[in-house]
């Protein structure tokens, strides 16, 4: 059986979209309530009836939320323009190499906006 796996994980962060034209608002320090999405995919272990444990999706997140919650994004190493996009991208990077079958990140700024990222 194929299934797609989802947790969801938050953190509150303040950033500067510093590519922005100079009258925007964004261009200023704001902050958000981010919300991710991890999704993976697979085939369920018919012994175990998981694709896999939930808590392996969280010990790869959980030191990224500790590096995110409460920073300036635009401090962090490869988060100099931290739009939603580059945001997505960045993660990828950071927990693909830990959960075989990633198959999306999305990432809501607000509860209206998100971006979802799916590998290339």
């Amino acid at each position: 059986m194929h299934v797609r796996l989802t947790k969801d994980f938050s953190f509150e962060a303040a950033q500067t979209l510093p590519n922005v034209p100079p009258e925007h608002k964004c261009g200023k320090m704001h902050g958000h309530s981010f919300k991710i999405e991890i999704s993976v995919e697979g085939e369920v272990d018919p012994g175990s009836g998981w694709l896999y444990d939930h808590s392996r999706i969280s010990r790869a997140m959980d030191p990224l939320l500790e590096l995110l919650d409460h920073s300036y994004l635009n401090d962090i190493p490869g988060l100099d323009n931290p739009t939603i996009e580059n945001m997505c991208r960045w993660l990828w990077e950071q927990i693909e190499h830990q959960l075989p079958g990633l198959s999306e990140i999305v990432i809501h700024e607000t509860p209206t906006a998100r971006c979802s990222y799916k590998g290339k």
